[in-house]
């Protein structure tokens, strides 16, 4: 595990240890031991395919696949948690709906969003409310048909956390699942690319871990270069300025102007001198006609 995952982990055991410790609104059990919570984990599983062929019910109550999300150059950007959850799924919910409003790529057009309820108890009928908060948060009604909320049994759950590294647990006397927060970036073919860590997806990262999903396939010329002149930091948890590419591309781009440059004086001096060239057979013509 890199060091931005094992600093994260021990932030999240840090936050659950308040969390299960604290009274809040009523009768709390108190916990001795973080014990349980070593289940907790994201084991980051880079390159590895996704079991594509997983059945789910989506928010409208039809059965579909997870491949079904996987067409043509799109990338998906993947949640796991469950729509019930008390608090961290929602602080997640949010963080990829401001993430998207801040990164103006409207969901389902250049990528596909899918949130997976590893609950088995939720249904179609929630997975549909839940979806209908975020798009009207969002502002963007076109965004339903790219925003897929799933609920499927646990095993098929099960499965799809096990592919992705997600590692949780069922606290059965709160009734509550015990999980991280991340949000998971994933090839066109359904290959695990890139893993943010947090609650907080800032719209330049989003666009930069989607670009590097699809390789390039969606975006402008100038979102390609940007991605270029970027490269992700497991211990920042986020995409930063490559220096060594950032100086390759100003140095074309400086080459670039020197010649724009050259070529435009030599262009002027040019044309001067065709100008001079025409005042002197005019003054000729005019000589030889006096």
């Amino acid at each position: 595990m890199n060091q931005a995952a094992m600093t994260y982990k021990k932030i999240l055991l840090a936050a659950l240890v308040g969390l299960f410790v604290c009274p809040v609104a009523g009768a709390q059990v108190v916990r001795d031991s973080v014990a349980e919570l070593m289940g907790i984990d994201i084991i980051e599983h880079l390159g590895d395919s996704l079991p594509l062929n997983l059945s789910f019910v989506d928010d409208n109550g039809n059965e579909v696949t997870l491949s079904d999300y996987f067409k043509g150059d799109k990338p998906v950007l993947l949640t796991l948690g469950y729509y019930e959850c008390p608090m961290l799924c929602n602080l997640v919910f949010n963080g990829v709906s401001e993430g998207i409003k801040e990164l103006g790529w409207v969901p389902g057009e250049k990528y596909e969003v899918v949130s997976v309820s590893i609950d088995p108890l939720e249904t179609f009928e929630l997975a549909a409310d839940k979806k209908a908060n975020y798009i009207k948060h969002l502002e963007m009604p076109e965004a339903a048909a790219g925003w897929h909320f799933l609920v499927t049994e646990s095993e098929n759950a099960k499965t799809l956390a096990d592919a992705i590294g997600f590692e949780y647990y069922y606290v059965e006397d709160r009734d509550e699942y015990a999980h991280a927060a991340a949000a998971y970036l994933i090839s066109p073919e359904g290959v695990i690319s890139r893993y943010l860590y947090g609650i907080q997806y800032t719209g330049i990262n989003l666009k930069l871990g989607l670009l590097e999903a699809s390789e390039g396939k969606i975006g402008s010329t100038m979102d390609k270069i940007l991605l270029y002149c970027f490269r992700y930091d497991p211990d920042a948890k986020g995409y930063v300025l490559f220096a060594q590419n950032a100086m390759k591309v100003g140095g074309v781009a400086t080459v670039f102007l020197i010649a724009l440059l050259v070529g435009s004086l030599y262009l002027k001096e040019r044309l001067r001198a065709k100008g001079k060239t025409a005042a002197v057979k005019n003054n000729k013509t005019t000589e030889s006609y006096s």
